[in-house]
């Protein structure tokens, strides 16, 4: 019996020494998988069938290869960027900011019937001012310091004309009509950019910006009727817009982008600030909510199409104003049940076509740099 009993011990302990040992091998296995996987990557397999790696260590896993995916996109695209012409890059800017205007515009439209314009103007204008202010918290003197001073006063006093005639046109008015009026704008941006600005335009461009104006011509509609107080309030904010288009260009050769949004929003809230006050209506949460919306939607506008003109040739972004046209069509018939006439579709392929050929010419990129 002692024997056996020792026997006994001796396989027992043998029993456990095994258990102990494939526990130890598992948790190699499953504790340590990292260094497995490691291992498995960068020893090479040896010969024959038997030694090959295991399949899951040889594939990536799924959110990295999505991060490198996004990263090599990423790439692509700042390549390309750095590749683009100036008038392609304002391009993109000048579509980005049609996009945000077209929502500010829908806005306005919406709350102008129950709140003045100056007051909206003024709501706007402090909101705009406050999110620059915020921005270059950092850097004021560096933000509020200018060259030209008599420029930028100009420019805020002309911003301001531009904004009561063109958006008085938009709330009375049907958006489609006063878009399509606003258009008339190219032609004054066009001969402002040889006269003031000494650009070159070639043959090609003054045909896109003619023929761009024809299709205008045809939504319009001329006749023996004329045309009534409002639509002439349209025009006369499209003369003003050539001429804050003129300015950002003169501007931008010395004058920051926020310079030139800051200096804009001081001349402007002081002017607006005694007829807001005389004719103020207390706004709705509804309006309070549109008011915002709007404010913020033009702050992006005002810088997106500011930078766009300081990157881009004006006579060449000009015609590109014309994608406003469907934005506002659509706006209209969306929300506030304006469909447009025939003649307006007949004169928005006509201006479809001006611009596409415009975006065309602007998209010929610098050939791509020397490979290191």
């Amino acid at each position: 019996m002692p024997g056996r009993s020792s026997a006994a011990d001796h396989w027992l302990r043998v029993m456990s020494e095994e258990r102990q040992s494939a526990r130890h091998d598992r948790s190699a296995f499953e504790g340590d998988a990292p260094a497995w996987h490691e291992l498995a990557a960068s020893v090479p397999p040896e010969p024959g069938p038997s030694r090959s790696l295991p399949i899951v260590a040889a594939e990536p896993p799924v959110s990295a290869s999505r991060t490198g995916w996004l990263e090599n996109r990423r790439q692509r695209l700042r390549y390309w960027w750095r590749g683009a012409s100036p008038n392609l890059r304002g391009s993109v800017f000048m579509f980005a900011a049609m996009l945000v205007y077209a929502v500010m515009v829908a806005g306005i439209k919406h709350v102008g019937q129950g709140i003045p314009l100056v007051q909206i103007l003024l709501i706007r204008q402090v909101i705009m001012t406050a999110i620059l202010l915020l921005f270059a918290a950092g850097s004021l003197r560096q933000a509020f310091h200018t060259d030209r001073l008599g420029l930028q006063v100009f420019r805020s006093v002309v911003t301001l004309l531009s904004m009561l005639c063109g958006f008085t046109a938009v709330v009375k008015i049907p958006l489609a009509q006063a878009t399509a009026i606003g258009f008339s704008q190219v032609l004054f941006v066009t001969i402002a950019a040889v006269l003031v600005l000494k650009e070159v335009v070639d043959g090609r461009r003054w045909a896109a910006t003619v023929i761009g104006f024809a299709g205008v011509l045809i939504m319009l509609r001329p006749s023996s009727e004329g045309l009534d107080i409002y639509a002439l309030l349209a025009v006369a904010g499209a003369v003003c817009g050539a001429a804050i288009t003129v300015s950002v260009r003169k501007l931008a050769a010395s004058e920051r982008t926020d310079t030139i949004l800051l200096y804009q929003g001081i001349v402007l809230i002081v002017l607006l600030a005694v007829p807001t006050w005389a004719w103020w209506q207390t706004p709705t949460s509804n309006q309070w909510f549109w008011l915002i919306t709007l404010s913020l939607f033009g702050t992006a506008g005002q810088w997106l199409i500011t930078r766009a003109y300081q990157v881009g040739e004006a006579a060449a972004l000009a015609p590109l104003d014309f994608s406003r046209l469907l934005l506002a069509s659509f706006t209209g018939f969306v929300f506030f049940a304006e469909i447009p006439a025939l003649t307006t579709w007949l004169g928005a392929a006509v201006v479809i076509g001006a611009t596409l050929y415009t975006i065309r010419k602007n998209a010929r990129t610098s050939p791509p740099p020397a490979a290191a």
